[in-house]
């Protein structure tokens, strides 16, 4: 039977056995300090006379893979079809039902929580959580305007000496955006907090200077549980007062942007302000979602707030932390792949 022990507690206990036999110790009082039969010491000290990996831990292989390597890369291929083409409703792979495809193509039957196990160990699959896409966009007019209209709106923006305002509009939750935490096995954590529908509307954009091309953000909090209307939009009034000169906004279709009324009254008055649309659908061409997401589902995760006060006061604070932040404002644009140089 295998003796208790890592291989590389085994390892040690050997090569201490053979140092204190080398130096002429007793091969019985060695025996009985290390908790092991004579023989064995005389064991390991041939082992180590044929060379130095003679002591060396040697990894139990376990048993051998009821699918072997050549198996496996066809199992990969078959998973790469994607779900739909085994049948299934949607492209998501499920370990339940990767195990059916496993045993439908080859035979072998797996519980789904080894399934899980071995896409992680053998394949390097990782849990992800999948992103939605509308069914409503137009991905040949969404490419158009990244390769065409986006740089024409920078080139023109430019060249009017105006800054580049990316905004939009999200709220918050008094219930709290829930996050995965750590806690002992079995142990659920529990979060205490309000089952009430109060909530914080705001609206937010990220700038970018015209000469040094430098960012900011800025943004504003409505009043409790207000909605975002044409009149709030109207923000554009004091971004004026903190951004003197031409500005060219975009922002996305919704009916408070381009087709208020009260917007499109303002914008007449103000010639300096140009408007450009996103193309539909597409909220993750705009780098200021990504504020709301690093507030919201990152340093805001788990917040359960007393009141509303409360989380006006949270919301304010990683807001003005994040407008100091240029770096990682930054990389809010670069992960929109947006062609805008920085």
């Amino acid at each position: 039977m295998r003796p208790l022990g890592t291989a590389a507690e085994l390892e040690r206990r050997r090569r201490r056995a053979v140092e204190l036999f080398e130096k002429g110790e007793s091969p019985t009082l060695i025996a009985r300090i290390l908790g092991v039969q004579r023989g064995s010491v005389y064991r390991w000290a041939r082992l180590a006379a044929q060379g130095p990996e003679g002591l060396s831990a040697v990894r139990n292989p376990g048993p051998t893979p009821r699918l072997d390597d050549g198996q496996l890369r066809a199992l990969e291929r078959l998973l790469c079809q994607g779900a739909r083409a085994h049948g299934w409703p949607n492209d998501l792979w499920t370990a339940a039902r990767v195990a059916l495809v496993i045993r439908r193509h080859f035979g072998v039957t797996y519980h789904p929580d080894h399934v899980r196990r071995f896409l992680r160990t053998r394949l390097h699959w990782t849990s992800q959580k999948p992103q939605r896409k509308a069914r409503e966009r137009d991905e040949d007019d969404i490419a158009r305007w990244q390769r065409d209209e986006f740089p024409r709106i920078v080139r023109q923006a430019w060249a009017r000496g105006a800054h580049l305002v990316f905004l939009d509009e999200s709220g918050y939750q008094l219930t709290p955006s829930v996050r995965r935490t750590l806690a002992p096995r079995g142990r659920t954590p529990v979060l205490d907090a309000w089952d009430r529908r109060d909530r914080l509307s705001a609206i937010s954009c990220i700038t970018v200077s015209p000469r040094r091309h430098r960012l900011n953000l800025y943004f504003q909090l409505l009043a409790k549980n207000a909605n975002v209307h044409g009149d709030d939009v109207v923000y554009l009034r004091q971004l004026k007062e903190s951004l003197p000169g031409p500005l060219t906004v975009i922002w996305d279709r919704n009916q408070i942007h381009g087709r208020s009324k009260l917007v499109r009254a303002y914008l007449a008055e103000h010639p300096e302000i140009v408007a450009e649309d996103f193309p539909g659908y597409t909220p993750e061409l705009n780098p200021d979602e990504h504020v709301w997401g690093w507030t919201k589902y990152g340093r805001l995760a788990n917040l359960a707030a007393m009141n509303t006060d409360a989380l006006w006061d949270a919301v304010v604070e990683q807001l003005i932390e994040l407008k100091y932040r240029p770096r990682l404002l930054n990389s809010f644009i670069k992960k929109t792949k947006l062609p805008l140089r920085l």
